[in-house]
């Protein structure tokens, strides 16, 4: 029945999980005006642990004590209570002494939220300490109405006060504070102390103001300095992981080296209390490393992903278009051929495509022949030529250029009786571009050289790039041009590109050149640097030179020579508009894309949750390994263990199958029916319970101290060891452990108390609850719970260095400090019940 709580708890967890991971955009606008858009949690991470994530933790505990009071006539019983404070004994003594020595020799692991956890810790030793006062003191042996609903109501004063906390409001807003736009997109920075400057500092957030004065922060927000790294933040380190993990195994193919990434950024990353929860119930029960076979699974995802993106989905479609779409030529070519490409669909067909030219600022008549007709494409055929006539003529003028296009394709067919009919569109249409652009260069001048664009982006991983320097309004001559790179943000010498420099000649009618830059691949995720290529003064390189004879006379050239020099004089060289081309390199688009595919599979929601029954099944009768080692090489076998807990937990695994998937309303549904399933499996272990202490001559109080509160607590022992070792702070691991023993008291006593009282008093009677054996344990655990949270105050001194882990011989004494603190606790509790030791 036990191993049957924890699955259906790890349904339930699962859907907190997924709640409280929702996000929502919000836009904040920084004083310069710019708007800048980030997603923050819709549920504050402290709010959430004491909400949703202790009621899922202790929801057997809960419920069990209000199935126990409503099942016996809303009277009272020894179970439920019994339970709620052996379970609290076990969390604070039993699962902090393991978390205390389970951290590696040499390291330690504090509290991130010690305010919180001072709140938290106060409150689960005043939960306790009231539990005591209404036993014995306020009315002895009686709980009225007030008592049960103030009980409850602590529940929202304490998830209040850890709120305060946790954000630093009341006595905090008092304190100077100012708020900046970090330098990273998407963060805000809050900031302490006296003001740098006497204005106020203003950050617009979703319409709200934030300044120098102001204490309104969205719930969730994750710009604030100490809060968990920021969505940039995280891509930045996944970058730095994947570029670490291509030089280790240079071998690999992406789509492995995505597998060991993800795999390593989700086991650095940090979690909640349900992800280690829900971790640990399947590790134990034979469904593997949650982690592990998520890596996995998206890896071998996106591998199909990227197989079936590679089948076209025109296949069935010959689409028709020129390639390319941009042509140049000089005056004096005589015509110009444009290529027109067909691809795709059936290549046994016969295609036929209208062409027509069309004016620009070149004109039909005067400087080309207009032209028009249609291109067949015959079985077989998947290139065709269109020619078009250019007119010469010795008139100097500015560059020019005129525009083809194509239209109206269709299949032709021959029928039965050799009557060609047409098909519908849809076997055949325009691709693109179907539109081509011709432009004629004058040949009557030395020419205008410039650069193609003043600015050009270039990803960090092209190698080498080409920059075109084009020669417009003419090609007479040849033409010398110098060039040059500048630094700029981004360094030469190999760091960011290589220094190049030289010069270009263009020949006679030559119109373009090409100048190659060496750009240096760093793989960063992010990075915007340039620098600059510079062309100088170009300089008409004179027959003579040209031909190294310096001082040749004018009678050595020939009539045609001395005919081009005049002309060619008649309109030297000259540079155009873009002399100066900034080259911006920026991250690689593969490399980024790689990222930002991991990061969305990073979302710890997706590696618990579920989004169908198929997936529920299959994970149901399916057997993984559940270990642990930090290696994602390769998949191991399950061993003995897990086939074991497997065939143990089948049943169970098949049963909450049916349970909704978590995807399903964003994870309420799953909540909804998971707490009402928790609800009957309670139901049926305390009658379990009882009749198992009578078999055994065992009272209810002692079978609720030692083997109920065991049972319940045996998943978060696990739970709270895994993330004592995985995880960088001790928040997780004994953090909610206080927030989770204060809530048992509020929720699971006050719900079922304040019921019973309110039933009894609408009979005219009195709820009365015997104080003596559940009095007496309440005050034991409360003394212990003192010495606890003392000893665990006192660890965080330098010589220890916090809460978890330690010199070794610290770390040994703690923990059998509290594991002796448990074990007398049990012993005196036992003895009380039997009346060897004189309880209240």
């Amino acid at each position: 029945m036990f191993l049957g709580v924890s699955i259906i708890a790890d349904r339930f967890m699962a859907s907190i999980e997924v709640i409280t991971s929702q996000e929502r955009k919000i836009t904040i606008k920084k004083p310069n005006g710019e708007k800048i858009t980030t997603t923050v949690r819709v549920w504050n991470e402290t709010v959430s642990n004491l909400t949703l994530m202790a009621l899922g933790s202790s929801a057997p505990e809960i419920l069990l004590s209000v199935v126990e009071v409503c099942g016996h006539n809303f009277d009272a019983g020894e179970l439920g209570p019994n339970t709620i404070v052996g379970s609290a004994a076990f969390n604070m003594f039993v699962i902090i002494g393991l978390c205390v020595s389970v951290i590696p020799n040499g390291e330690t692991r504090k509290v991130k939220h010690l305010r919180v956890f001072f709140v938290t810790a106060t409150w689960s030793v005043f939960a306790y300490t009231w539990l005591y006062l209404i036993l014995a003191v306020f009315s002895p042996g009686v709980v009225e109405i007030w008592e049960g609903l103030l009980t409850l109501f602590f529940f929202p004063f304490c998830v209040g006060f850890a709120y305060v906390a946790d954000r630093r409001l009341l006595f905090y807003k008092y304190v100077y504070k100012r708020y900046r736009a970090g330098k990273q997109k998407g963060m805000i920075i809050e900031t302490e102390g006296e003001p740098e400057l006497p204005s106020k500092v203003d950050i617009e957030m979703d319409g709200k103001m934030l300044n120098s004065h102001g204490d309104e922060l969205l719930d969730g927000e994750a710009g604030c300095e100490g809060k968990e790294m920021d969505e940039e933040e995280v891509r930045r380190e996944l970058a730095r992981i994947l570029k670490e993990l291509k030089q280790k195994h240079p071998e690999k193919e992406m789509e492995q080296l995505m597998e060991l990434a993800n795999y390593q950024v989700l086991s650095q990353q940090q979690k909640s209390r349900a992800f280690y929860r829900c971790q640990a119930t399947r590790i134990m029960t034979g469904a593997g490393n949650v982690l592990k076979k998520h890596a996995a699974d998206q890896a071998k995802r996106a591998t199909q992903h990227d197989i079936c993106s590679e089948i076209s989905i025109n296949n069935f479609s010959s689409k028709v278009f020129f390639d390319p779409g941009n042509y140049q030529c000089l005056e004096n070519c005589g015509s110009v051929a444009l290529n027109v490409v067909r691809r795709g669909g059936d290549l046994t067909s016969t295609v036929c495509v209208d062409y027509r030219t069309e004016d620009g600022t070149a004109n039909a008549g005067s400087d080309y022949q207009l032209t028009e007709g249609t291109v067949v494409f015959k079985p077989g055929e998947t290139e065709k030529e269109i020619r078009i006539d250019i007119i010469d003529d010795d008139i100097f003028e500015e560059d020019e250029h005129f525009l083809v296009h194509l239209t109206n394709v269709r299949v032709i067919s021959v029928g039965a009786n050799d009557d060609r009919t047409n098909h519908t569109d849809s076997l055949a249409g325009l691709g693109l571009p179907y539109t081509a652009t011709v432009t004629i260069f004058d040949d009557d001048h030395a020419g205008i050289f410039t650069f193609e664009e003043p600015v050009v982006t270039v990803s960090e991983s092209v190698g080498v790039m080409e920059v075109k320097v084009t020669r417009n309004s003419g090609a007479r001559g040849v033409v010398v041009v110098p060039y040059k790179t500048i630094e700029g943000t981004a360094k030469g010498g190999g760091e960011d590109f290589e220094d190049t420099h030289g010069v270009l000649e263009f020949d006679n009618d030559e119109i373009v050149k090409t100048v190659r830059l060496g750009i240096v691949d760093d793989e960063e995720y992010e990075k915007n640097k340039n620098f600059f290529l510079e062309i100088g003064d170009p300089q008409l390189l004179e027959m003579s030179e040209r031909k190294g004879g310096d001082g040749m006379c004018d009678e050595v050239l020939t009539k045609k020579e001395k005919e081009e020099r005049r002309i060619a004089e008649m309109g030297r060289p000259t540079l155009g508009e873009h002399v100066r081309l900034e080259v911006i390199i920026e991250e690689s688009y593969e490399f980024k894309n790689t990222v930002d595919k991991l990061i969305k599979k990073t979302n710890l929601a997706l590696v618990i949750g579920t989004n169908s029954w198929r997936e529920q099944f299959v994970e149901a009768i399916t057997v993984s390994s559940g270990d642990d080692d930090d290696e994602c090489d390769e998949e191991k076998m399950p061993s003995c263990f897990d086939y074991v807990m497997h065939f143990l937990t089948v049943f169970w695994k098949l049963l909450f199958a049916f349970v909704p998937p978590t995807d399903y309303w964003n994870g309420w549904a799953c909540f909804v029916v998971s707490i009402f399933v928790i609800g009957l499996l309670t139901a049926i272990i305390g009658d379990l319970a009882s009749h198992f202490g009578c078999t055994v001559g065992l009272k209810d109080s002692v079978t609720a101290v030692v083997f109920v509160a065991l049972g319940t607590s045996v998943p978060d022992t696990f739970a709270s060891k895994v993330a004592a070792i995985q995880d960088q702070y001790a928040d997780a691991s004994i953090g909610n452990v206080t927030g989770s023993n204060a809530v048992n008291v509020f929720l699971g006593i006050g719900v079922a108390w304040s019921i019973a009282a309110i039933y009894h008093y609408s009979k005219g009677e009195e709820f009365k609850v015997d104080p003596g054996t559940l009095a007496f344990s309440v005050t034991l655990f409360t003394i212990f719970a003192f010495i606890c949270i003392a000893v665990l105050i006192y660890r965080r001194r330098p010589a220890i260095g916090g809460e978890l882990g330690g010199p070794r011989i610290p770390k040994i004494l703690t923990s059998c400090l509290f594991f002796s603190l448990w074990l007398m606790y049990i012993i005196f509790s036992s003895l009380e019940a039997y009346c060897h030791i004189k309880g209240f």
